[in-house]
């Protein structure tokens, strides 16, 4: 059974900056037995990069639709596991007002890092949390699961205004504010499910020494430097915009 302290130490093995700033997805069944469950994952993540910032996802596009389209940032549970949920529940956590693509933060500046999310009307845009990764440099950790499951790469593909990325049509949904205050928040979300085509580049992050491999508990981890990254994946979308398209 895997503990705090020997999650620890698989952190250090994977050289992750702690003074830096990084972002986990997360499959909680793929670390294996953990003494505490997934509370004793995320206190340790917190723990590791308590001088720096710990970021979850805790998105709702599954739940805040427009049959219901009300967001809390105090109250919506998060649509994609265990870890996110739990997290998002975590004292001193810091919830982005995102309705569909909010993260919880963890850190000196976590407030300043989730701010304004309410504003934006995309999934990933460029002033928001997911371009701020890229601005710090973040490491993306993929616990357990592939790029399919890399938020990050949407963030990239949005930015760089690839076709048939993003619908041009909102939809009219409202967030409630941590503050209690209810705004609306139209939203313009993702087109079709190009995120499964992502493991192509795979292969080729590998090669050219940016995507490495690690373990956590039982769990093979991903994770990438979100600057090269976005740095070498912006270049081959530049060359060919259809790379992540159904064929």
């Amino acid at each position: 059974m895997h503990t705090r302290h020997s999650l620890t130490k698989d952190l250090e093995a994977l050289g992750l900056d702690r003074k830096g700033t990084t972002l986990a997805h997360f499959s909680y069944k793929s670390l294996s037995p953990i003494d505490g469950g997934p509370q004793t994952v995320v206190d340790t993540l917190i723990s590791y990069m308590a001088e720096g910032l710990m970021v979850f996802p805790t998105h709702t596009w599954a739940n805040v639709t427009e049959e219901n389209p009300y967001y809390s940032v105090a109250e919506t549970e998060s649509c994609i596991g265990l870890i996110p949920e739990t997290a998002r529940k975590t004292a001193k956590g810091v919830r982005s007002a995102h309705p569909s693509h909010s993260v919880v933060a963890f850190g000196t500046d976590a407030a300043s890092f989730v701010s304004g999310e309410h504003l934006y009307t995309t999934p990933c845009p460029r002033e928001g949390v997911y371009g701020k990764l890229y601005d710090r440099d973040a490491t993306i950790l993929l616990v357990g699961v592939g790029l399919n499951r890399d938020t990050y790469i949407h963030g990239i593909e949005e930015w760089i205004d690839v076709p048939n990325r993003i619908n041009t049509v909102k939809k009219m949904l409202f967030t409630r504010l941590s503050d209690g205050k209810l705004l609306p928040t139209p939203m313009a979300g993702h087109l079709g499910h190009v995120g499964e085509n992502f493991p192509r580049v795979e292969e080729h992050m590998r090669s050219v020494g940016i995507l490495k491999e690690g373990r956590l508990g039982d769990a093979r981890v991903l994770y990438h430097s979100a600057k090269a990254f976005a740095d070498e994946l912006t270049r081959m979308l530049d060359k060919d915009p259809t790379l992540f398209s159904e064929r």
